[in-house]
């Protein structure tokens, strides 16, 4: 129960995540992630450098998946999504966003052996129903005229390097200390992103990150989606998997709405109660573990 109660912040997080980005939009998408990732690895600087260098040697030989898990969940995820909004619709990139649960399903079918049983497919087909509702107002008439751009393209990125982080995570993660492992990924995520922004920045000029607005957005960004939320995250991909974790991102239109109704003052509609009802009960059934039998089991099923 606190695994899903874990993801469950995360997803708020994350919907703020959205909310306050939209706020901070005006500045280009990888100086975004990048100051974002540079305040986060501030922040866990006096935490995590003990246990950095307490656990050097990992860092050198398990260097690979290090690097990985980096460059896909603290650096590249979120700016995928940035850089794609630049070119395509929200309603496109949420729509994508929410098949993430599916895509993580079928890729740990294929390399971590993770099975479903049927009620479970039930509940992802409706919390990505449900998502898909919400986002689309409940018209049939927005899916069919979505249209695929440079954009769309660029999310497709960011739900692949989603289903590779959280597929990592599970195999890799626990090779490293917490907060220790954390922060060097930030200093791996600063050091792949201060180029791309530096190009930006020689294009159309240093942005003006240091007024009040966007600075209190940048440090919302860097403290709490890419700290906060990351570590909930990895905790509850790691007690009940990637597939079962990757439903509740199908909570983000839902906490959205919410942000939407009590920050932006936009108004809540029907379709989009109805939809968050879906999701809920899809995610609610994915997560529904199956009861054990009642024979004894054998001495390596109880191990597992």
């Amino acid at each position: 129960m606190k695994a899903y109660v874990f993801l469950l912040i995360t997803a708020v997080l994350y919907a703020g995540n959205i909310i306050v980005g939209k706020a901070v939009n005006d500045i280009p998408p990888y100086t975004v992630a990048f100051f974002r990732v540079f305040i986060a690895l501030l922040l866990l600087l006096p935490i995590g450098w003990r246990q950095a260098w307490r656990y050097r040697h990992t860092f050198r030989t398990e260097w690979k998946p290090l690097v990985a898990l980096a460059l896909t969940g603290v650096a590249f995820f979120n700016t995928f999504i940035y850089a794609s909004l630049q070119f395509t619709s929200p309603i496109n990139v949420s729509i994508m966003e929410s098949s993430i649960p599916v895509v993580t399903i079928l890729f740990s079918m294929l390399f971590l052996n993770e099975k479903l049983r049927g009620i479970q497919w039930l509940g992802v087909f409706l919390s990505v129903g449900g998502a898909i509702w919400v986002i689309t107002g409940g018209s049939w008439q927005v899916i069919r005229d979505l249209a695929f751009n440079v954009g769309d393209v660029i999310m497709i990125g960011a739900v692949l390097t989603w289903v590779a982080y959280s597929i990592l995570v599970k195999y890799h993660l626990a090779k490293f200390p917490a907060y220790g492992g954390l922060l060097v990924m930030f200093v791996i995520a600063n050091i792949a992103l201060f180029p791309i922004a530096s190009i930006e920045w020689a294009v159309g000029g240093f942005p003006p990150i240091f007024e009040s607005d966007h600075m209190l957005g940048l440090l919302f960004l860097g403290i709490f989606p890419s700290v906060v939320a990351l570590v909930l995250w990895n905790k509850g991909v790691e007690a009940v998997g990637p597939s079962q974790a990757s439903v509740f991102l199908n909570f983000l239109p839902v906490f959205t709405i919410i942000g939407s109704y009590l920050f932006l003052g936009e108004k809540i509609t029907p379709v989009q109660v109805i939809g968050a009802f879906v999701v809920i009960t899809g995610v609610l059934l994915t997560t529904r573990k199956k009861r054990k039998a009642v024979p004894i089991l054998k001495e390596k099923e109880l191990a597992q």
